[in-house]
C-alpha cells in the first residue's frame, strides 16, 4: 500500500464535494487504500431572546448524500467507511481534522467551495481553515 492508504474524503451537498470523491476514489484505486467518507450534519446556532438550534439539513438528506457518494466508490471497487458527526456550523473545520486523526488519514480530500474572496475572509472557509491548520496532506480539489 502506497503512503496514501487510509483516505479521509469530507462531503457536502456540492459539486465540487462530488468531484473530491471522485478524485478520492481514483487516489484510493492507485494507492489501493481505504476511503473514509465523512460528512458534518451541521447545526446552526441562534443567539438572541429566545435562541435555540436547529439542523441544516434532515437525516434524509444526509443518507441521499451518503448513498450517492458511496455508489460513486463502490463503483471503483474501492473500499469506504462512512462516517456522520453532528456539529456547530463553524465547527465543521474542527469535526474534519478530530476526523482524521481518528481514522489516521494519510490525506484528507476536500473539495474547493467557490466563495468569493469577500465571503471567505467573513465567513471564513473550511477548506481554507483545513489546509492551514491540518498536520496532514491535503488535496484540494477544484
Amino acid at each position: 500500500m502506497s503512503s496514501f492508504g487510509v483516505i479521509l474524503v469530507a462531503v457536502d451537498k456540492s459539486e465540487h464535494s462530488d468531484r473530491a470523491v471522485a478524485a478520492a476514489r481514483d487516489l484510493a484505486r492507485a494507492s489501493g487504500g481505504v476511503v473514509h467518507l465523512f460528512h458534518v450534519l451541521e447545526r446552526q446556532v441562534v443567539t438572541g431572546k429566545d435562541g435555540g438550534a436547529f439542523e441544516l439539513e434532515t437525516e434524509a438528506d444526509v443518507e441521499s448524500l451518503l448513498s450517492a457518494e458511496i455508489a460513486t466508490l463502490d463503483e471503483g471497487g474501492v473500499t469506504v467507511q462512512p462516517h456522520v458527526q453532528r456539529g456547530r456550523q463553524e465547527e465543521t473545520a474542527r469535526a474534519i481534522l478530530q476526523a482524521a486523526d481518528d481514522v489516521s488519514a494519510d490525506v484528507v480530500v476536500l473539495g474547493s467551495r467557490g466563495l468569493s474572496p469577500f465571503a471567505a475572509a467573513v465567513l471564513g472557509s473550511t477548506t481554507y481553515k483545513v489546509i492551514h491548520t491540518s498536520k496532514r496532506p491535503v488535496l484540494v480539489v477544484p
